[in-house]
């Protein structure tokens, strides 16, 4: 490497005869000129600092690329972390649900202002979020102006990200991996949220081998362990079907409109095990509702909230296909009487809106889980005593799930007919519900003293 001192910093150039402005840097070093683009002002005259920097502290300057020897080692290694995590993301958002794409963003934020070097001037670490939630990790054509201080935020990442070459680095892995086990406020991270996040650096550096940055998976090399999770149902949580009646007979009590419009939904996920999304989106065409005896739904699409700029329509609730099914599969649940009768008691009082959904606000909308929440609390403190109040007994909407499922599986319902009817798989469905399984212990203790006789 032929290096010099000889350096001498000239002005930014702003070009406007493209379609695209630019911002242009420029310097001599040895005598030679050199010239860099960049899209806005600030991030040229990030660039420029940072080579007064460099020449201020007698650093010396590569010749053939102008650089610093200190900013030469990260632009000749390959892609910096985070222009492949930003690569990452925005390769896999045409096939990614919109929480998916808020869960891969979700582990980044935390990910990418961690696996940085030392560099000077580091912005406040909630402006480095910020600029790469609402700027950096979404689309280009929905990225809006940048400020000031996000351009600074920009900038100052696009200089300090390690290259991703260095994750090859057990001590690097294991600063990312402290970077998930916190919140951004310090405080240890709950278990379900790092094992997400780390799940996304994992499948992060599957694609990196893919594309031959390494021979195999760094992080499957380095010995840690994720804080284990609870993936079992707490029967604490589990309304017996007494309860359950009184929460639902509350639900209308709540509020002028919201209570009425949203117990026949609450319904629909104790008595069907719909999950709330799935509900959301349920439309009369999707319903058999006979006068008498039982009645059928046959799912096709959910409804799940999710925050605006992850989704294709900017909009907080999109259809989407059912949770672990193809596109157009269904699944059909049969209903009781008491479900049947609910939803044509709903559909009278309130029709449906143009689309044919059954559940909606007054003005045609989704309930947001805010609002699911807020009545659903209201509804517990009338027909809760306090103590249940305070306890986790249906602490959210979605535990009327876990009641129906459970119901199903101590009625003696086969495995294999409530995993259907739940949208689950036959082993996942015997692992979540496995401490919810009661009155079946007598049976199978005589069954193993009858075994013992013979």
């Amino acid at each position: 490497m032929n290096t010099t001192y000889d350096v001498k910093l000239g002005a930014i150039q702003h070009r406007t005869d493209r379609d695209t402005p630019l911002f242009i840097a420029r310097w001599r070093v040895g005598g030679k000129p050199k010239s860099k683009s960049f899209r806005t002002k600030g991030l040229a005259n990030a660039f420029m600092s940072d080579l007064r920097q460099a020449a201020k502290t007698g650093e010396e300057f590569d010749l053939a690329t102008g650089l610093p020897v200190s900013m030469l080692a990260s632009a000749s290694s390959g892609p910096t972390f985070f222009e492949f995590a930003q690569a990452y993301v925005l390769r896999r958002w045409s096939t990614s649900a919109p929480r998916t794409r808020e869960t891969d963003a979700y582990a980044l934020l935390s990910l990418v202002p961690a696996l940085v070097a030392d560099a000077p001037r580091r912005p406040a670490a909630e402006d480095l979020r910020e600029v790469l939630r609402t700027y950096a990790l979404i689309p280009e054509k929905r990225r809006p102006a940048l400020t000031t201080t996000q351009t600074a935020a920009l900038g100052w990442l696009e200089r300090a990200s390690l290259p991703l070459s260095e994750l090859k680095e057990p001590h690097v892995l294991r600063t990312g991996l402290a970077a998930i086990s916190v919140t951004f406020a310090g405080t240890p991270a709950g278990a379900n949220t790092v094992r997400r996040k780390r799940a996304v650096l994992h499948h992060l550096l599957e694609h990196a081998v893919e594309e031959k940055a390494f021979g195999s998976n760094p992080l499957d090399e380095i010995k840690w362990t994720a804080p284990k999770a609870v993936t079992v149902v707490d029967p604490r949580t589990v309304v017996n079907p007494i309860q359950a009646r009184q929460l639902l007979d509350a639900v209308p009590k709540v509020g002028r409109r919201r209570g009425p419009r949203l117990r026949a939904l609450f319904a629909c996920i104790y008595y069907a095990a719909l999950r709330p999304e799935e509900a959301a989106d349920l439309r009369l065409a999707n319903c058999m509702l006979p006068q008498t005896g039982w009645g059928l739904i046959v799912l096709e699409k959910a409804r799940p909230q999710a925050t605006k700029r992850w989704t294709d329509s900017g909009q907080t609730h999109e259809p989407r296909n059912l949770k672990h099914r193809a596109d157009k599969e269904t699944r059909e649940i049969p209903i009781p009487p008491v479900l049947v009768a609910m939803l044509r008691e709903h559909v009278a009082e309130f029709g449906t809106t143009k689309d044919g959904r059954i559940f909606s606000t007054r003005t045609g909308g989704t309930y947001s889980s805010s609002a699911h929440s807020y009545v659903w609390q209201e509804a517990r403190k009338l027909a809760l005593t306090p103590a249940q109040v305070a306890s986790s007994l249906a602490a959210r909407p979605y535990d009327l799930r876990h009641a129906a499922v459970s119901l199903w599986l101590n009625a003696g319902v086969p495995a294999p007919e409530v995993a259907k009817r739940a949208g689950h798989s036959v082993d996942v469905l015997l692992r979540v519900y496995a401490k919810c399984m009661d009155g079946q212990q007598e049976q199978i203790n005589g069954k193993i003293n009858d075994a013992l006789d013979t």
